[in-house]
């Protein structure tokens, strides 16, 4: 466990996910047969992630996108090679079920900001790069207040505002209504785009 996490923030992701990953196993194992028939291999997609303090990770997820190019062997747009069953993945949440091994090795929490591309560490402001302050979660404040909806940054600003005032109880109250917003398929992207764009920083008036 990374050093200046509380350990009950830690003693809580564990006493969820172990049982959690156990109940939810036989249907992990249908996801990975699925994504293997209708996406191909590999199963999985890796991307390392910055996580706590800016600390690089491997993030797994399900893959939701074909590998298909144009004829000069460029990959297509996302929205060409998002797939429905990979729409259907990404509205409901579930491929993102792999992310529990990260939260059992410790790399990720249940809540906290979502990991997002290394690329951007050099794009945020000092304010904003406070969200790895604490380790990125699956679930977090900032989704539940708008999810893919939202600008980069009011997001952001909810992921600072959640930093500054973590408590065992919010996150309690995120799970919970995390739940609410997957049932809902509320804000999955941003608007006029098939997933969410990219940040390219905080203009600066």
């Amino acid at each position: 466990m990374p050093q200046g996490i509380p350990l009950s923030k830690r003693l809580f992701d564990l006493c969820l996910t172990i049982p959690g990953v156990i109940l939810i196993s036989p249907l992990i194992l249908v996801l990975a047969i699925l994504v293997r028939v209708k996406l191909g291999s590999p199963i999985l997609f890796r991307q390392v992630r910055p996580g706590y303090k800016g600390k690089l990770f491997t993030l797994n997820k399900f893959r939701t996108m074909t590998d298909q190019r144009d004829a000069e062997g460029n990959l297509l747009p996302d929205a060409d090679r998002l797939t429905s069953f990979g729409r259907f993945l990404r509205s409901t949440s579930m491929d993102e079920l792999p992310e529990l091994l990260n939260v059992l090795r410790g790399e990720m929490s249940l809540v906290g900001p979502r990991p997002l591309l290394t690329a951007y560490l050099d794009r945020y402001t000092p304010e904003q790069a406070r969200r790895h302050d604490v380790l990125p979660g699956m679930a977090g404040w900032a989704q539940i207040n708008g999810r893919n909806a939202l600008t980069w940054e009011e997001k952001f600003k909810l992921d600072v505002w959640y930093v500054d005032h973590w408590s065992l109880w919010l996150d309690v109250k995120i799970l919970a209504l995390t739940f609410v917003k997957v049932i809902r398929r509320e804000g999955i992207n941003q608007p006029g785009a098939a997933t969410a764009t990219e940040f390219k920083g905080t203009t600066k008036n």
